[in-house]
């Protein structure tokens, strides 16, 4: 199965993902928005925040993607992507 990830999609779950926000949490759009904004701009933008995932896929795997995947649920449903969220544990 073949699955295209808009960019915008992929650079909004990989800022959440560096964000201070626990991933045991519930955010408003409001706190996601402002957590995505602020993690941007604490990484020196895109390239920052993606290093930083991938860095912390080769250093914590176990707790990286549990997390990514919190990230990318709460993008999808707050910013309307077209990919349903699994209930297995997402959030």
């Amino acid at each position: 199965m073949n699955i295209t990830i808009d960019p915008l999609t992929a650079a909004r779950a990989e800022a959440l993902f560096t964000s201070h926000l626990s991933a045991n949490s519930t955010p408003s759009y409001a706190d996601v928005d402002a957590a995505i904004r602020t993690a941007i701009r604490a990484h020196g933008g895109t390239r920052g925040v993606a290093a930083d995932v991938a860095a912390a896929y080769g250093d914590h795997p176990e707790t990286a993607m549990p997390r990514m995947r919190w990230a990318r649920c709460v993008v999808d449903q707050l910013y309307g992507s077209r990919m349903a969220c699994a209930t297995s544990g997402a959030r």
